[in-house]
């Protein structure tokens, strides 16, 4: 969980910040910024990866993750949930209001947080939702400076979300092996240098649609080694 509190604080500071800089901040500063973060997000996905004890396990993993992904369209999906809710939220909603939908809807719906809520869950480990903070902190000062404070109500979701997500990743963590939670980790990992080359505007993976690879990794983790003998 406190990967999910420092995100929230986060979020505060960038708020409490926007509202002092009502004129924003330039382009330039913001790209050269967050690129420097999506390096961050890289080295640590890339870490998580390397952690492999299997690697065939995160192929075949990512394989039938995105197999599955792309036939339940789970980015297809995840879109068309931001475009209800900006509509439940359209023009007879206050500003407050279309603020507080539209930083939820980006801070919530996305592969980083899922991903980072489970890696604060499963490993302990909060580095990935450190760097979210980071990134939820500039893009605060941004979206208050220009919408005003409902940006500041976006923390509740975000507490609420990933908060649960990492709760029920420790709660699972204690019916898995240590071996299942590294593949886990390692397919993750990988998903989240995705996230960063999107970031960084290299390529665009489409990383909700390879997020059930995480779920995948579990059995095959499992039945792997019993198929192939050491």
């Amino acid at each position: 969980m406190l990967g999910t509190i420092v995100n929230a604080a986060a979020i505060v500071v960038g708020a409490g910040l926007g509202l002092l800089c009502k004129k924003g901040i330039s382009k330039e500063f913001s790209t050269t910024i967050l690129q420097g973060i999506g390096l961050a997000v890289l080295l640590i996905g890339l870490s998580m990866a390397i952690q492999s004890k299997q690697i065939i396990v995160v192929i075949i993993s990512l394989a039938l993750g995105g197999l599955t992904g792309e036939l339940l369209n789970i980015e297809g999906g995840l879109a068309r949930l931001g475009r209800w809710l900006e509509q439940k939220v359209g023009g007879d909603a206050g500003e407050v209001g279309k603020a507080f939908v539209t930083s939820s809807l980006i801070y919530c719906v996305g592969a980083m947080s899922i991903l980072g809520a489970i890696e604060d869950g499963l490993n302990n480990n909060h580095q990935v939702l450190f760097a979210k903070a980071a990134l939820d902190g500039i893009s605060a000062i941004v979206f208050t400076s220009s919408m005003g404070i409902g940006v500041v109500f976006s923390i509740f979701p975000v507490l609420i979300y990933q908060g649960s997500i990492s709760l029920l990743a420790g709660l699972v963590k204690g019916f898995l092996s240590s071996a299942v939670v590294v593949e886990m980790t390692a397919t993750g990992g990988l998903l989240i240098a995705g996230i960063a080359f999107n970031m960084l505007g290299i390529t665009n993976i489409k990383v909700g649609n390879l997020l059930p690879a995480i779920f995948f990794a579990v059995p095959i983790a499992l039945l792997l080694p019993r198929m192939i003998p050491a």
